[in-house]
């Protein structure tokens, strides 16, 4: 307050010294300007803008509110459970195979059609997993990267997920990373142009969705599976999504 009287009292002695001036010369547009000057000084101060902190702010598409969101990574590193292979048909286990692809060793690459998952070791060899891959209208192929990895990692739905499904809804700014979690133990961030395609390689509370097409696009394997690839595969690495019709490079 003491600013605004300080800046009244500048510009009404302004007024005041060079009032004969201004009338001599007839210079009624600073006047003018001095009263519209004053006139603002005078005016309430704008209301704040509206903040809603309880409804999720739509970021890049997505809903969520950022200061509500969990940690990125549980802080606390749950032991990885082990699934018995009785529930696992014997094609979906994780197991080395011939590998007849053009890719270079050290690639992923997922072959949704067949439910596999291949990490080339070398030229005709590769570590093949069972994975869960995208419902029909939800499957992404394409080529991408490792953008980004992460240990029990928090679950954000996007915001197609969210307007059709309730559970997604319920947490829309975010569940805590953990064994109930839907992305498991571990995720693969994929990334094509620099850019986050939000689709993950991650891991699954349930281990029965594995070889079938279930998922909202990502590629889910045993927690087991995961967390082995997890420890391979480094940020950078090139990830291979084939699309339909391609063939299975595995003998």
């Amino acid at each position: 307050m003491s600013s605004v009287f300080s800046r009244r009292a500048i510009l009404a002695g302004a007024v005041a010294v060079f009032g004969s001036s201004i009338a001599a010369a007839e210079d009624n547009d600073l006047v003018s300007r001095v009263g519209r000057t004053l006139k603002r000084l005078d005016a309430p101060p704008p209301d704040p803008p509206k903040v809603f902190p309880s409804l999720p702010i739509a970021t890049e598409g997505q809903y969520f509110n950022p200061t509500l969101l969990p940690p990125p990574e549980s802080p606390v590193d749950f032991p990885v459970p082990r699934v018995s292979p009785s529930i696992i048909p014997i094609r979906y286990r994780a197991q080395m195979v011939e590998f007849t692809g053009p890719e270079l060793p050290g690639s992923v690459v997922v072959d949704p059609e067949n439910r596999f998952l291949y990490h080339v070791f070398a030229y005709g060899e590769a570590r093949r997993y069972g994975v869960g891959v995208g419902r029909a209208g939800f499957a992404w192929s394409g080529d991408a990267v490792v953008g980004m990895k992460r240990r029990w990692p928090r679950w954000v739905p996007r915001r197609q997920m969210v307007d059709r499904d309730p559970n997604a809804k319920r947490w829309v700014n975010g569940q805590p990373g953990g064994p109930e979690n839907p992305l498991g133990a571990r995720a693969l961030y994929l990334f094509a142009d620099c850019k986050d395609t939000l689709y993950r390689i991650h891991g699954t509370n349930e281990p029965r969705s594995i070889g079938k097409a279930v998922s909202s696009g990502c590629m889910r394997m045993l927690n087991e599976d995961v967390a082995e690839l997890f420890d391979v595969v480094d940020v950078g690495t090139k990830v291979i999504v084939r699309g339909a019709g391609e063939t299975d490079a595995a003998g």
